[in-house]
Order: structure tokens, then C-alpha cells, then sequence
């Protein structure tokens, strides 16, 4: 039985529903280059963990539940990241080396690739707290698209160096 949840936590259900289509891109380059089901599950996995120890460093009145308990959260994101337009466009960029705004006119009738927006505007928010260094998502999905969109690193050079690297915000007692 299909069942609605009204849940009050506006910060979290608003960046889960935004940082998701960022993860659902790194999920899209892992398709383009035929990483498996393994590496798809670790970004979403990280993803989910980054996305939820973002919004809680940001937003401390957001609830920690909502990434895993409600459908803004985790179900919403493996949507996204199996069958949502951010996910096709990354899997496109890497199997044809298109840019975004070529592909996003080919591939989506009419809607707008939101995960490329969100990624530049979370680089900017953390740019201005002085937050780079130490914070961005380290080998994050997000951290991973940054590098590939702003590094002369080839993608596949991109998730490699990225693979190696801490996945936390912050860390944990």
C-alpha cells in the first residue's frame, strides 16, 4: 500500500532533493564508464552519507532521518541516480564527450540538467565560508564532478584520484 508522509523538516527534504542530482551524475559517469554495480553502489552509498553530513553541518535544525527514513532521502535518490535525466546526461558526457548544454538540449526535451547548477552553486557556498580546504566532499560524488568539470584531469583520471581520497565532513566521536 502506497502511503504519503508529511514530514516537517524543510532544510533536509530541500537539499536532499537538490545534492541527490548531483550524486545521480557521479552515479551517470560510473555508467559511462562501465565501473559496475559495485562502484554505482559505493557513490550512492557515500552520497547518501555526504549528503546527509552536509546538510547537518549547514542546517543543524535539519533531521538526520530524513536522508534515511523518508522517500525525500534515500529512495529519491536511487531514482535519480537509476533512471533520472542527471544520471542519463553524465552517462552521455562520458560516452560522447558532448558538453552538458549540448546534451541537455539533446537528451531532455525541454528540462534542465539541475545537477551541474547545484554542484556550482555548493562549490561557491563552501568557496564563501572559506570551506574548500578540509571540507568539500572529498572523493565525494560531488567532489568527483567538480574535478571533472573543472580539472584538465580526463574523467576517468578524475575518479581514479578521487577514489582514494576520505569521504567525511566532519569527523565522528
Amino acid at each position: 500500500m502506497f502511503r504519503v508522509h508529511v514530514i516537517e523538516d524543510v532544510s533536509g527534504v530541500s537539499l536532499s532533493g537538490a545534492l541527490k542530482n548531483i550524486v545521480a551524475m557521479a552515479a551517470g559517469f560510473v555508467d559511462g564508464l562501465e565501473l559496475g554495480g559495485n562502484t554505482k553502489s559505493a557513490i550512492l552509498r557515500i552520497g547518501l552519507i555526504e549528503m546527509s553530513n552536509f546538510t547537518l553541518e549547514f542546517f543543524p535544525d535539519a533531521s538526520p532521518d530524513t536522508f534515511s527514513h523518508h522517500s525525500a532521502g534515500v529512495a529519491d535518490l536511487i531514482t535519480t541516480s537509476f533512471g533520472g535525466r542527471n544520471r542519463k546526461c553524465a552517462e552521455a558526457f562520458v560516452r560522447t564527450g558532448k558538453s552538458f548544454d549540448v546534451l541537455e538540449e539533446e537528451l531532455l526535451d525541454g528540462q534542465k540538467l539541475q545537477g551541474a547548477v547545484t554542484s556550482k552553486e555548493i562549490y561557491e557556498f563552501l568557496e564563501a565560508r572559506g570551506r574548500l580546504d578540509g571540507c568539500v566532499l572529498r572523493l565525494s560524488p560531488l567532489d568527483c564532478f567538480l574535478l571533472a568539470l573543472t580539472s584538465p584531469l580526463s574523467l576517468p583520471s578524475a575518479a581514479t584520484r578521487c577514489s582514494s581520497r576520505s569521504t567525511r565532513f566532519r569527523t565522528t566521536a
